[in-house]
């Protein structure tokens, strides 16, 4: 029986690729007076391309960013803490998040997140979904000391939702990170498909958010046979 539904949050409940391309397009035109001299389509496609989608901090692709550019008007710090301080305004959620959660919280399912990440910066992020009030547990790897795949991690979350790894699953969209890591406390790891990677050694795959509460509603009915 199933009875706790953990997440990730960057890539899984936040579409974190289409969340840096609204900030970045934004970002360019908000502070045009300081790097219009740079193509706006150029601006952009660099910045995502040296982020590599968030693995690489954001001080290096802003100081890599100015070092090119020769951006003269504003300093790489202040760049980065504009990121720090708006990319929560542009956050974009998947399809059918809220009434995912809303379905998981209605069966009665406790929910919890576990994302790698800088504490307040992710917190941040998920006030702007405005999801919160769904989870039962938050860990942010900066605020716990570990990051996933830590084991440690994942068992915490399970010790504070008092759930067994064998009744709980977990979404995420890293196959490392975050299937991997699941699976290796004993917890069911569901891939959230993302187009990075084309084989994943996975439980289970969704596509669609939406896809969710009947897949759970499923490994309650046969267990065995998924």
């Amino acid at each position: 029986m199933i009875k706790a539904a953990l997440f990730d949050l960057d890539g899984t409940l936040l579409n974190r690729d289409e969340s840096v391309n609204l900030f970045i397009n934004r970002q360019y035109e908000r502070l045009h007076k300081q790097v219009g001299h740079i193509p706006k389509e150029k601006y952009v496609s660099r910045f995502i391309e040296i982020e590599k989608r968030g693995y690489v901090w954001k001080d290096e692709v802003y100081k890599q960013l100015v070092n090119e550019f020769k951006i003269e008007k504003i300093t790489w710090k202040e760049l980065l803490n504009y990121y720090i301080v708006e990319f929560k305004n542009n956050c974009v959620p998947f399809p059918h998040l809220n009434d995912m959660l809303e379905n998981l919280k209605n069966s009665n399912l406790q929910l919890g997140m576990i994302t790698n990440g800088f504490g307040q910066f992710q917190m941040d992020n998920i006030l702007a979904l405005g999801i919160e009030k769904y989870f039962d547990v938050m860990l942010i790897s900066e605020w716990e000391g570990m990051k996933k795949p830590d084991p440690l991690l994942f068992k915490k979350a399970l010790d504070q939702l008092s759930v067994p790894p064998h009744e709980a699953i977990f979404v995420g969209d890293h196959p490392e990170n975050d299937v991997r890591g699941a699976q290796n406390v004993g917890i069911k790891g569901i891939w959230k498909k993302d187009v990075q990677w084309n084989h994943v050694d996975t439980d289970l795959i969704v596509d669609d958010l939406n896809e969710l509460p009947a897949i759970i509603k499923q490994l309650n009915f046969s267990p065995t046979k998924i």
